[in-house]
């Protein structure tokens, strides 16, 4: 087993002493509880979560015309959604949206590689067996990174494979085969937990969730491959070895299993930069909606620290979520993130 020993000393320190204050949590922001995702066929892109694993449908119907002006769509554009959870869950969901009649539209991140920046990379489930679904979502046409990957990291001796469906939208699905998790239920494929966002400049990245956002560190860890084979994420072997991969999650509640966000960037490689796409109605991963209980207050701390507020709406219906104030920022990579407030 491949072993991250610093990786495993930040995550053991930073689960003990959080790296900076949680002042995210003080304006009452909890774990995100949905992803949005954006796809021309709502039933085909949501069958390998029902399908293989036990997700169910828990609403479902035409988008509301607040919410296509929040999004600042224009009136020609119409749209449906379909919200579908883990069997044992009511967070960690996924929303999956139609843009009809919108022009132009494009995969955010099209024909990208992994080390690309722009656009949320992957959505993160756990899964009891990384093969099983792997196999699964190959049989249904999907494609893969790599075949499961095990590795060992933070103390934990993991599977890993990140599947892409249609339109590019990955699903990075995590195994752990020792210790057992106990967090959450698993199943197999458990509720959303973690959002990837590959990024130009991590350290820079990292101090916007955490500074701007006043989110709290959970780790902050670069590595490499202690030997050179394949990997999850399609790195070539020979460069295994040398390419630093500098990764961190943040997230509004320490300590906690859910609501993560985590930044990654491959030292020395320049990819192509998909930020200028990454918004409605193009298809991918849009956004994670974190509910605030002090909506207001929290803007205002996130302008003061030089935030600006994307979109914003009030009043909005949500099926699922109910009659919300809602905004949404971009972190330095052009990634949305949503906060919302409901009734």
């Amino acid at each position: 087993m491949i072993r991250f020993a610093a990786a495993a000393v930040a995550l053991t320190a930073a689960a003990a002493s959080p790296l900076s204050a949680q002042t995210a949590a003080d304006h009452g922001v909890e774990p995100w509880s949905e992803a949005v995702v954006s796809v021309a066929d709502l039933e085909e892109s949501a069958g390998w979560l029902i399908e293989h694993g036990g997700w169910r449908k828990v609403a479902s119907g035409a988008l509301d015309r607040a919410e296509l002006e929040y999004w600042n769509l224009p009136t020609s554009v119409a749209g449906a959604f379909l919200r579908v959870c883990a069997a044992q869950a009511e967070t960690g969901c996924i929303r999956f949206v139609r843009f009809d009649g919108a022009e132009n539209q494009r995969p955010i991140r099209l024909a990208a590689r992994p080390w690309d920046t722009g656009g949320i990379f992957s959505i993160m489930l756990r899964t009891d067996s990384a093969q099983a679904a792997f196999d699964a979502a190959i049989a249904r046409g999907w494609w893969a990174e790599s075949e499961p990957y095990r590795f060992s990291f933070g103390g934990s001796d993991l599977a890993n494979v990140v599947v892409r469906g249609p339109h590019g939208v990955n699903y990075a699905l995590y195994e752990r085969e020792a210790p057992p998790f106990t967090g959450f239920p698993i199943g197999p494929l458990s509720q959303a937990f973690n959002t990837m966002r590959m990024v130009k400049d991590q350290p820079a990245s990292l101090a916007w969730y955490r500074d701007g956002l006043g989110f709290g560190v959970l780790f902050d860890a670069p590595f490499t491959d202690p030997e050179p084979r394949s990997n999850n994420f399609s790195v070539p072997a020979n460069l295994a070895t040398t390419l630093v991969r500098r990764a961190a999650v943040a997230q509004p509640v320490l300590p906690g299993e859910t609501g993560r966000i985590e930044v990654m960037q491959f030292e020395g490689f320049e990819g192509r930069d998909f930020a200028a796409h990454a918004s409605p109605p193009n298809w991918g991963i849009l956004s994670v909606r974190y509910p605030v209980g002090a909506l207001a207050s929290y803007r205002d701390r996130l302008e003061t620290q030089g935030i600006a507020v994307e979109y914003a709406a009030e009043n909005v219906a949500i099926a699922g979520l109910g009659k919300v104030d809602l905004i949404a920022v971009r972190d330095p990579d052009g990634n949305l993130t949503e906060f919302y407030h409901a009734d």
